[in-house]
């Protein structure tokens, strides 16, 4: 194979939340690209049974970790053991995200608000912050920021969730003003994806909504690859604290 058809040939990426829906996609994409990976959700048996189909696929390593991204203490035990593994992080992927369901904005709680911001904006501060500088030591690196569409475009429905997306957004061009020139920070800034979450919708009324986007429909979770392989790899070498959409077009519309 050429260094072209493996361009992330001996490298080692971490994603959260990647046992399933987008964060899965990803992690199959960088172990045929040739990475080793790491694979980490709060359930240890979704990780395990991804890590085997990774092994079972590509050939490559794959390491499954049980953490509670929202755990600011959990987060450095998680580097030392991919440390441990591999001695290296080259691609640091803050995917892991959740946007719990509320009646209306007054019965939102404190412990739904904190939850919210744990998983999707503190966990990636800190993992950033404990990453980037042994990449910035090891020679460089790049880190890429799962954020949303509502960071951009909220609605009620989803106020606190677009909050902290909004606010990873604002991570991402800081970071990458930080860790630069060696490390790289970007986000992709996801539209509708159907994946796991998508079964609970109901798919009439939403599919009608889709049609108001460019392209007419949501993604499918595969197509977030093609974004996640660009950044994470040479091609994207001047490119950092970039916010990319992928979104069926939905920022092209007012």
């Amino acid at each position: 194979m050429t260094d072209q058809a493996l361009p992330l040939d001996g490298k080692v990426a971490l994603v959260t939340g990647g046992s399933r829906g987008l964060g899965r996609e990803m992690v199959l994409a960088f172990a045929k690209a040739g990475a080793d990976t790491v694979i980490v959700s709060r359930k240890i048996d979704s990780c395990e049974k991804l890590a085997t189909e990774v092994a079972e696929t590509t050939g490559r390593r794959a390491l499954p970790v049980a953490c509670h991204v929202g755990d600011w203490e959990a987060l450095g035990g998680l580097v030392e053991q991919t440390y441990a593994e591999f001695g290296r992080i080259d691609v640091l992927v803050n995917n892991a995200g959740m946007s719990p369901l509320y009646d209306s904005l007054d019965t939102v709680s404190e412990a739904l608000w904190d939850k919210v911001f744990d998983v999707n904006l503190k966990s990636a501060f800190r993992l950033t912050t404990l990453v980037a500088p042994r990449m910035v030591a090891a020679g460089g690196g790049t880190v890429i920021n799962i954020s949303s569409i509502a960071s951009e475009r909220p609605t009620p429905t989803d106020l606190p969730y677009a909050a902290a997306k909004a606010g990873l957004n604002i991570l991402t061009k800081g970071f990458a003003q930080e860790y630069g020139p060696t490390v790289r920070v970007n986000a992709i800034m996801a539209g509708p994806f159907l994946t796991d979450i998508s079964k609970a919708w109901d798919m009439d009324v939403v599919a009608e909504r889709f049609k108001a986007l460019p392209l007419e429909r949501a993604g499918n979770p595969d197509e977030i690859v093609g974004a996640a392989l660009y950044l994470a790899g040479p091609g994207s070498t001047f490119t950092t604290g970039a916010v990319l959409p992928v979104d069926g077009g939905r920022t092209a519309m007012r």
